[in-house]
């Protein structure tokens, strides 16, 4: 049991554990009464939120849409600052980030489901990286007024973060980079098939 003692595990196992937090559904059940993992696309992220408390309070779904967005983006940013502050190397900030998103997407919390991981993964990428985010945001927002499908806009962004790192960034390792990435695109899968049949609903 000695590693549980070494800081580094410690601040592994705390990314995983606050990263697993599902602040969607704890705000959607305390506030609007609703289970958002019964209800719409199943997700416990900020757009399930939003599109679930907008069938009986539409007033009262942006504000939680709102928060969980936050919330779900700190929780990495969190831990990162805390390891930073403490003087812990790049590689061990980086398995920090991986663990929070993993913890989102996969919480403890939950029977290891939870939600799609873009709020966190872009929290801990603007922590990591924030140019390469800030470009990912942008092209986010681009998709997000003209394509107006959510699971659209967050992946190209996504795809934005990914290649701009090779290119702002190329003798870095990659690796936690196309790791994050592939967990995103993983728990979107469902999205990406109803996108291919022309099925995935539009933020209205």
């Amino acid at each position: 049991m000695d590693f549980l003692f070494n800081i580094n595990v410690d601040f592994y196992i705390a990314a995983y554990l606050i990263g697993g937090i599902p602040f969607g559904l704890l705000l959607a059940k305390k506030f609007a009464g609703v289970d958002v993992k019964s209800a719409g696309s199943g997700s416990i992220g900020a757009t399930n939120v939003l599109r679930v408390v907008k069938e009986t309070n539409p007033a009262l779904a942006k504000k939680l849409g709102i928060a969980t967005l936050v919330l779900d983006a700190l929780k990495g940013v969190a831990v990162l600052s805390a390891a930073y502050f403490m003087g812990l190397d790049e590689s061990v900030l980086w398995a920090v980030a991986v663990l929070a998103v993993l913890g989102h997407c996969f919480s403890p919390y939950l029977g290891f489901e939870g939600g799609k991981g873009i709020a966190t993964g872009m929290g801990v990428m603007m922590f990591m990286l924030p140019v390469e985010t800030t470009i990912a945001l942008i092209v986010w927002l681009v998709m997000a007024k003209t394509v107006r499908i959510s699971s659209v806009s967050s992946l190209t962004g996504v795809l934005a973060l990914l290649i701009s790192s090779f290119i702002i960034h190329p003798n870095m390792a990659h690796a936690p980079v196309v790791f994050i990435v592939a967990i995103l695109f993983y728990k979107h899968i469902p999205n990406i098939i109803r996108v291919i049949k022309g099925e995935e609903k539009r933020v209205i």
